[in-house]
């Protein structure tokens, strides 16, 4: 994980793009606790593929103009669910029928059992 004032600059230039783009039900969840991942997971969701898609456009230019550089991107050919990787910061972006069958917020909110446990 990098440093704190860095986290915190990204995640906001995260949420920031997603509500420029008009994305919807956005959660952030703090995940460093719970993995090395990252440090946050955010997921949204976008009205259509083709919302989907222009609200990963967007953030993507959005972490490359703030200074993140090229974040790693899957899905991006059929955006039904677009995954892009800002190092500590994930952001998942669906369409909600998507989202709804994974439901990933309900995994990752989940208390770990053990403090010591790490996916």
């Amino acid at each position: 994980m990098s440093e704190p004032i860095a986290t915190t600059r990204a995640i906001n230039t995260v949420l920031a793009s997603l509500d420029d783009s008009k994305a919807e039900n956005i959660v952030s969840i703090d995940i460093q606790r719970k993995s090395s991942l990252g440090d946050f997971m955010v997921i949204a969701s976008g009205r259509s593929n083709r919302h989907v898609a222009a609200v990963a456009d967007h953030l993507i230019k959005a972490l490359k103009d703030a200074g993140f550089g090229q974040a790693r991107v899957e899905g991006m050919p059929s955006a039904d669910w677009v995954l892009i990787d800002a190092g500590d910061v994930i952001v998942h972006v669906f369409r909600p029928e998507v989202r709804d069958f994974y439901n990933l917020e309900k995994m990752w909110q989940a208390p770990d059992l053990d403090e010591e446990t790490i996916h």
